[in-house]
């Protein structure tokens, strides 16, 4: 019985600790470029796969809420708020990876894979054939 109870005990507790450790939930983006947050995004799991959702932009250039001018296809003119950026990354183990993410200032679209640094830390990485960009986005409790 005791044997039972320190089993169940392990076994709660690696499930808590790896709910700390999932990339899903909300999450402050930080530009690359300039070093400022730039928007609250929240990351979804739907169908085993993880999609990133726009909530809120902190920084715009274009102002507090805006459109997307150079966004592709059915994205075009749409408000960046609401706006699904990361698209189907799936878990290999070790990184989520798989999927398309959108920068919606230009308007394209890259290959995407995402991986924690930390509970709180979440490296996310766009990629145009062998040129790459990263981006640190920090967990909003």
């Amino acid at each position: 019985m005791k044997k039972l109870l320190i089993l169940a005990f392990c076994f709660f507790i690696g499930l808590s600790l790896n709910a700390q450790d999932s990339i899903f939930g909300t999450w402050k983006t930080i530009d690359d470029d300039t070093g400022k947050a730039k928007s609250i995004v929240e990351i979804i799991e739907r169908d085993g796969k993880a999609y990133a959702i726009v909530k809120e932009v902190i920084f715009s250039e274009n102002g507090t809420d805006p459109i997307c001018e150079k966004c592709p296809g059915d994205r075009k003119g749409k408000k960046v708020v609401g706006m699904e950026i990361i698209n189907g990354l799936s878990y290999n183990g070790s990184e989520w990876s798989g999927g398309t993410i959108l920068d919606p200032k230009k308007g394209k679209e890259y290959t995407c894979e995402a991986w924690q640094e930390s509970t709180n830390t979440l490296k996310v990485r766009g990629y145009w054939g062998f040129i790459y960009r990263t981006q640190t986005w920090h967990r909003v409790e």
